[in-house]
């Protein structure tokens, strides 16, 4: 039997399967509202028989927006649109989460298609905030360095945006801690020159992802799960390494964290990354083995058996597609075809079942 199609029970939820679909940003929201490409973009991969479907990075306020384009969940408004994703999500048997995320100094850009620069006033771009004042990209306006106010109303921002996401019908929250974005910024030794609370020793450069961590629970439900995505390495000497990952993870094991959804990368724009097919797997192997905590593996994995055999060596619990649903909304039915495994199709597919 294949493992990759084992049910996950965590806190009351059970995921189906170990097949989570990883948030993608659309680039695609007008004032952070979903509409219908989210909706069939999301509804797609659940009809497609994934266990988890998480919602691209939304976030808790305008400014923490990648672009203008991106999901948020700032104002009450937003929670009707995303409740109609959610509902569907629920009916074909999946579990809908949603990754809240402030992008820091790498806020304030243009979609990917549109060449991704950093916006100038002019094009509707806006003062980006972060640790401190120091841009990512040369030639960047630098960010602002947050004071300790800004960070205080930063965690009201995010507890806020844990409530709505509980009322439109989310049963997974993931804290969007990667990729370079503000909580990441905060936590890597590259991005951190701050002298106060919040920066220079490993504690004092982990408090804010802790304190979030703290602010979204006391609006979030105990019985719900709770992950946190890392980066847990920023391939660049100096930089944050998986031991500090591993450091990190147990931090956030003792505060009630569920699962490390573990990624790398993109708070330095020159890191030389050695990608290829599950280049990231073994950080979550090693968090797993070395916390005892659940970790969610992404990063090119294409393949079931692929998949199959990083559930199976019990390298991680959970597996994040990305790309390749990109490329197959229906990679679980297909990958369950390709297993032997048997697994319930829509009943409006059934005909087309082989």
């Amino acid at each position: 039997m294949a493992r990759l199609f084992d049910p996950l029970s965590i806190r009351s939820v059970t995921f189906p399967n170990r097949i989570a679909i990883s948030p993608m940003c659309e680039y695609s929201a007008e004032d952070g509202f979903a509409n219908d490409w989210h909706l069939v973009h999301l509804g797609s991969r659940a009809v497609g028989g994934a266990g988890l479907i998480i919602m691209e990075a939304t976030a808790v306020v305008p400014e923490g927006r990648i672009t203008p384009f991106d999901l948020g969940l700032w104002k009450d408004e937003q929670i009707a649109p995303l409740a109609r994703i959610t509902r569907f999500i629920k009916e074909q048997g999946s579990v809908p989460g949603i990754q809240l995320a402030h992008a820091g100094r790498k806020a304030s850009c243009a979609q990917p298609w549109k060449g991704g620069h950093q916006l100038q006033p002019e094009e509707g771009g806006w003062q980006t905030l972060a640790p401190s004042a120091v841009p990512f990209a040369e030639g960047n306006v630098a960010p602002q360095a947050m004071s300790v106010a800004a960070i205080q109303q930063l965690l009201h921002d995010f507890a806020e945006a844990a409530k709505r996401a509980k009322q439109a019908g989310f049963e997974v929250v993931e804290i969007h801690a990667a990729h370079g974005y503000l909580l990441h910024e905060f936590y890597s030794p590259l991005s951190n020159f701050r002298t106060d609370a919040y920066g220079g020793s490993f504690e004092n450069r982990i408090r804010l992802l802790l304190e979030v961590v703290a602010a979204v629970q006391t609006e979030w439900p105990k019985e719900l799960p709770l992950f946190v995505r890392i980066s847990a390495t920023d391939w660049t000497e100096g930089g944050w390494t998986i031991a500090d990952s591993i450091a990190l993870a147990r931090e956030l094991q003792k505060a009630g964290v569920d699962l490390i959804d573990c990624s790398s990368g993109g708070n330095i724009g020159h890191a030389k990354i050695p990608v290829g097919p599950g280049y990231q797997v073994p950080f979550a192997a090693a968090i797993r083995k070395e916390t005892g905590l659940l970790t969610g593996a992404v990063g090119l994995i294409t393949e079931p058996e692929q998949a199959d055999a990083i559930i199976a060596r019990e390298e991680a619990d959970l597996v994040l597609i990305a790309r390749e649903s990109l490329r197959d909304p229906y990679f679980p039915l297909h990958a369950a075809a390709q297993l032997n495994q048997p697994i319930d199709w829509p009943k409006q597919y059934m005909r087309a079942r082989k």
